[in-house]
């Protein structure tokens, strides 16, 4: 394995992969949106429009918005702290934003939907921001069809411009990395699906956790 892929730095992408797969997917099941991606979104949100579904078109806009606003803002909370704080830092922030959006769920208070689907696209949105390379490779543990678009192009150009085969297969730290991540995200999105199908909003909770876990690695670390 090449030195420039650490691998605290590996886990900690697959890590982050499935807590960004646990969060769609249990925004899913519990809202009917995507909180981790724009692509999605953008298709539900013209569906619901070609059946005059207003209300549900502007949920799943706002949840795009909400994403992109929260990448906007993890370059503001890096702006004053050091390369180190960073992470820790979003991680705490999106504990409180992913509790705040089950706690919200599981209440009866008016718009709790639109608040927790507003509290977990920001979350996502964060962590995309603030966590995009390991090794100079650019990753995103929120959502896959970029990554897995971009491995496949440059492999396909690695081959079409080789004049002779190489002597011998070698293996890709990028393939094994983008595998990791694709796999970690499935796993998370199966979990975090299981969880809130059997504890409702307070499945969601099981990501928190985690994030928790990461936070405190990354501040002995």
């Amino acid at each position: 394995m090449p030195s420039n892929i650490r691998q605290p730095d590996r886990w900690l992408s697959f890590a982050l992969a499935f807590v960004g797969g646990y969060g769609d997917a249990s925004s899913f099941v519990l809202a009917r949106t995507f909180t981790g991606h724009v692509t999605g979104n953008l298709v539900l949100a013209a569906i619901a429009a070609a059946v005059h579904d207003w209300r549900a078109a502007l949920g799943h806009l706002s949840a795009i918005i909400t994403f992109l606003i929260g990448i906007f803002l993890s370059l503001f909370v890096a702006r004053p702290l050091k390369a180190s704080q960073l992470l820790p830092s979003i991680m705490g922030i999106e504990v409180i934003l992913m509790v705040a959006a089950s706690l919200s769920l599981a209440s009866d208070v008016a718009h709790r939907v639109a608040m927790f689907v507003i509290c977990m696209s920001l979350a996502l949105g964060l962590q995309n921001g603030a966590f995009r390379r390991v090794g100079g490779i650019s990753v995103h543990t929120t959502y896959l069809t970029g990554m897995m678009t971009s491995l496949i192009t440059t492999e396909a150009e690695r081959y079409a411009s080789e004049v002779l085969p190489p002597p011998a297969p070698t293996s890709d730290p990028k393939v094994g990395l983008l595998l990791g991540i694709w796999i970690s995200f499935v796993l998370g999105a199966g979990t975090g699906a299981t969880m809130v199908l059997h504890f409702k909003a307070l499945g969601l909770l099981g990501a928190p956790l985690l994030l928790i876990a990461l936070a405190l690695r990354e501040l002995q670390s």
